[in-house]
């Protein structure tokens, strides 16, 4: 009877230490694809991240830290209001992410098996963040030096392209070596057909702080139409089109890339560019771009006027009608600089339906977005585009550029002492059906 009960006992013992080893998480099994997926796109060499989180070692190091930001939210940066609109490319944790880290690191953070280690972090060093390798890649011909002196930097930089034919663009990235350097970009795509005028017959930067306007002037024989309009913020990844749609990259033409640097102590190197994943398919609905509020239209309609006084916090509104036809949202991307505070954006229907847009309730001008949709937003003709958006220029506000604080008026100007109220948005013209299509 004895030795029964002391077999049982052992069984016992053993059936309950199978779920406790089934359950414990390891590196290459259970926390290296969340890194991979939330973290490593800006946390990698040459991205915006400070410092890499591709490999074990890298993480381990700084678990203790990792726990806090990932504990308390901080990081991955996500400004968004899920609860209003969750969004395609959504880098927060989910909590069952962030519980299996933590618990994973007072662990001790143990490495477990290395299979499909290698494999899981190759995608991500190799220049993209996209599926695959680019089809064409624009790049500056060479290095430009940002100055120090902790001063703002606006430069243009001219990248020309002639090819064999045009191409059906599928995806579009930002590609830099040092992307702590950027605070945001903007490029231009412009075809240029007319051969006559030569695509490298003009200064192929101009930096925006310096030069005078006679130089700026070089570049106008580019800007006379537009193919698309695009940019990069930290952040951000790439803007990606399914199915049908897209937009056609000319045979020939120019881009022009407005890079916003940050201030910095001492000068350091930048070379940037796009590059381009081209699709089989026919573009049969191109993508449009178009900026309400103090970067496009409507500035006028802001009210009240649009300039923050010193010592206050203000509220403005825009109302814009979509005048023209059904149009189906892909992507938004709003905007405000370091005295923003709420940012809401939403749609009035004719029959006054609302449609939701995006909400920050806690803007970040560290962090920003261009936000996809899980599936296109219809936004039927004759709506009311409205824009919310809350300003803090007091003292109370740390991103306050300015103390004592002074009044702030906005110009459309792009410099962060400035202020602006601008929502961007990526759409086609609708089609029934459009409401199912996934942009996952």
């Amino acid at each position: 009877m004895k030795i029964n009960s002391l077999l049982l006992t052992c069984l016992l013992f053993i059936v309950c230490r199978i779920p406790l080893a089934a359950q414990e998480l390891t590196w290459y099994k259970d926390i290296q694809p969340i890194f991979m997926k939330n973290c490593a796109p800006c946390h990698q060499p040459g991205e915006a991240g400070p410092f890499s989180l591709l490999s074990y070692q890298d993480v381990a190091k700084r678990a203790s830290f990792i726990k806090d930001v990932v504990q308390s939210r901080y990081m991955p940066p996500w400004k968004a209001d899920n609860s209003y609109v969750h969004f395609a490319n959504d880098r927060s944790l989910a909590q069952g992410d962030i519980d299996k880290i933590i618990k994973w690191i007072d662990n001790k953070t143990p490495a477990g098996k290395q299979e499909g280690s290698s494999s899981s972090a190759k995608s991500l060093v190799t220049g993209t963040s996209y599926h695959r390798a680019p089809d064409l890649v624009l790049q500056m011909p060479d290095s430009f030096m940002v100055p120090g002196g902790n001063i703002e930097q606006f430069v243009i930089f001219k990248l020309p392209f002639e090819l064999a034919d045009s191409f059906n663009i599928e995806a579009i990235e930002f590609t830099a070596n040092n992307k702590k350097l950027v605070h945001h970009v903007n490029y231009a795509i412009h075809p240029v057909p007319d051969p006559a005028i030569d695509l490298k017959n003009s200064v192929s930067l101009i930096n925006l702080n310096q030069d005078d306007r006679r130089k700026f002037d070089q570049y106008q024989p580019y800007r006379k139409t537009i193919t698309y309009y695009g940019g990069w913020i930290p952040g951000a990844s790439y803007e990606s089109y399914p199915q049908d749609f897209g937009w056609v990259l000319p045979k020939r033409g120019v881009i022009l890339m407005t890079v916003h640097f940050s201030p910095i102590p001492e000068q350091e190197s930048f070379k940037g560019g796009v590059n381009l994943f081209f699709k089989k398919t026919k573009v049969k609905r191109p993508v449009k771009v178009v900026s309400f509020g103090s970067g496009g239209i409507g500035e006028r309609q802001i009210e009240p006027i649009f300039y923050i006084k010193a010592n206050e916090k203000q509220k403005f509104t825009l109302e814009v009608t979509n005048p023209n036809e059904d149009q189906s949202l892909l992507y938004v991307w709003p905007h405000m600089h370091l005295l923003g505070k709420e940012f809401k954006a939403y749609a009035l229907s004719p029959t006054g339906d609302t449609t939701r847009l995006v909400h920050i309730s806690d803007w970040d001008f560290r962090w920003q977005e261009i936000y996809r949709f899980r599936k296109p937003v219809r936004i039927s003709k004759g709506s009311v585009i409205k824009l919310e958006c809350t300003y803090d220029n007091t003292a109370d506000n740390p991103f306050n550029p300015n103390s004592p604080p002074k009044t702030i008026f906005s110009r459309g100007d792009m410099k962060s002492t400035d202020e602006m109220m601008t929502l961007m948005m990526i759409f086609v013209p609708y089609k029934p059906g459009d409401e199912n299509i996934s942009l996952e």
